[in-house]
């Protein structure tokens, strides 16, 4: 009878909590008996493992934030050390999030883990340097985007593995079910007006920065409902405070999939969410803001054309970008004018989504793929 196999999986924000949810979920069904223990949050607790550490309390994002809060990160970093050798797992799962990630392969070498690496730090776009390292340090490479295995293997002579994106399969689930999603108005009727989705990401800082301006937008809209996604990681008194004076404005808690399904158009916060909502086929408009210092500083370390997956992917501008001083309510009302408005506009949008989704899907099911790859491993 052969052992049971132990895997420690972490993850440290709400995307990767989705992707390590559906790969924990696959894990189960090929190794039923899987000890597999992590960090992330609700979804991969709920596909089988023991949650060690909430990503709420692993969220810091910017220059600035990171510095800020370095004696919680170092903290965790140490807490998450112990925790690893006490578990003793066969593999060691890194999920996105290179700043602790990278931190935890370079010291898991040292100690002999088995590393997998699942879903690349964007190392294409800033940081190439952590390459060499990352070479170094991790056994397995498991990527999500198309360009990234020719990118490793033409520049660094590394052989990853592609296995497509999951969140092709998570949305073609959720495009299977109907929606139950019933939107309100301010006043709690039941709405009639076409929905306009807001997106501004799932950490405070973001949010406050972007969050008002797209509120202001609703106000050239009056015929709209817009509708916020909140981030399961935050209160509804946080985003009531911005959201009470716009009559047609509300809130909806954790169902974004939900909300673009209803939805015409959205205003989107740079990240995941720009693919998901392409992959949903929403028109959008890219939105980033950040601290002025940690902008400066990107501006400078970024080496690439495109802050949105959906343009970086299709290596064009498909959807439209609106980053720091450009991100105001005068420029987001006209381009989601087009959008709204503009039938050449709306048509190519289509077919470009259409292109993205024949991209993506080459791959198959990415978290089964991924899968297979990581049990392989724990018995080599």
């Amino acid at each position: 009878m052969s052992q049971q196999k132990k895997y420690y999986i972490i993850a440290g924000e709400a995307s990767g909590d989705l992707h390590g949810g559906n790969l924990i979920h696959a894990m189960k069904q090929q190794d039923p008996a899987a000890d597999i223990r992590c960090w992330g949050g609700d979804k991969m607790q709920a596909a089988g493992s023991t949650l060690v550490k909430h990503y709420r309390e692993l969220a810091f994002m910017g220059f600035i934030e990171v510095v800020k809060n370095l004696g919680t990160i170092l903290k965790n970093l140490k807490f998450c050390k112990q925790d690893i050798l006490a578990f003793k797992p066969d593999v060691l799962v890194l999920i996105d999030y290179p700043g602790f990630n990278l931190r935890i392969a370079k010291w898991a070498k040292e100690q002999q883990i088995k590393v997998v690496y699942y879903i690349s730090p964007q190392v294409w776009a800033w940081k190439e340097n952590r390459v060499k390292m990352m070479k170094q340090c991790i056994d397995e490479m498991i990527v999500i985007l198309p360009f990234e295995k020719s990118y490793f293997k033409d520049k660094w002579n590394w052989n990853v593995t592609y296995v497509g994106h999951p969140l092709m399969e998570e949305i073609a689930r959720k495009q299977a079910q109907p929606s139950d999603l019933v939107i309100t108005d301010a006043a709690g009727n039941k709405n009639e007006k076409p929905v306009i989705a807001l997106l501004p990401g799932s950490r405070k800082q973001e949010i406050e920065k972007k969050l008002p301006v797209m509120l202001e937008v609703s106000k050239a809209y009056p015929d709209y409902q817009f509708v916020v996604a909140q981030a399961p990681s935050l209160d509804s008194e946080f985003y009531h405070t911005y959201t009470n004076q716009y009559p047609n404005v509300s809130v909806v808690n954790n169902r974004t999939y939900d909300v673009l399904l209803q939805s015409k158009a959205a205003l989107v916060t740079s990240g995941t969410a720009t693919l998901e909502t392409a992959l949903f086929g929403v028109p959008e408009v890219v939105c980033y803001k950040g601290s002025e210092i940690s902008y400066q500083i990107a501006k400078r370390v970024i080496s690439i054309k495109y802050i949105s997956l959906v343009n970086l992917i299709m290596d064009k501008e498909v959807v439209k970008e609106l980053i720091q001083q450009d991100m105001n309510v005068t420029n987001l009302v006209a381009e989601l004018d087009k959008l709204l408005n503009d039938a050449t506009k709306q048509l190519q949008i289509r077919e470009d989504y259409a292109q993205l989704h024949n991209i993506l899907g080459a791959g198959g099911n990415a978290s089964a793929k991924a899968a297979t790859i990581i049990i392989g491993s724990a018995s080599q």
